[in-house]
């Protein structure tokens, strides 16, 4: 099958479990829904981690007035593993160095953080200096992952939004 195919299959599932909290303005939510603790599923089930994903994103998509782009790496395992991790780096590395308007986000996520940040790390490695102001980075994962992928995607310009996956 076509990467091209994948790799756009894979943005609109994810795009399927994020995308119907994000777009048209909308009210704020009451104040004690806003600061609900959110809580990343113990284990690795994809379709737990993407309800989680699409609830932080939901609490934390402010500033967003364009599109949202969600990368979901699944947990390591799965029969593919490393052919998905592939296929989702040269996309993300892709899509970076064509450059993304201001207005998106770009929200990087699994269960597997460390594998995930080195993800973002190798697809920021050539982004041009200031290339990505007002964009917003946001990466969900584990707190010892956040110094590294802030710092790879810091000359970039774009603005970082670290959510501890807890």
């Amino acid at each position: 099958m076509n990467r091209s195919i994948i790799r756009l299959a894979t943005i609109l599932l994810l795009a399927g479990a994020v995308l119907p909290f994000t777009g048209c303005k909308k009210e704020a939510p009451p104040a004690a829904v806003a600061a609900a603790p959110l809580t990343a599923p113990a284990g690795t089930d994809d379709k737990q981690w993407k309800a989680y994903i699409a609830d932080v994103v939901k609490h934390n998509s402010k500033d967003v007035t364009e599109r949202l782009m969600a990368y979901y790496l699944p947990a390591p395992g799965g029969p593919d593993f490393d052919g998905e991790y592939q296929r989702q780096l040269d996309g993300v590395t892709e899509a970076v160095q064509r450059g993304v308007l201001p207005g998106n986000m770009l929200v990087f996520a699994s269960p597997d953080s460390a594998k995930m940040g080195d993800m973002v790390v190798a697809a920021f490695k050539d982004v041009g200096a200031g290339s990505m102001k007002d964009v917003i980075v946001m990466f969900i994962g584990k707190t010892a992952d956040s110094d590294r992928v802030h710092a790879a995607i810091e000359a970039s310009g774009a603005t970082w939004r670290f959510i501890e996956a807890k």
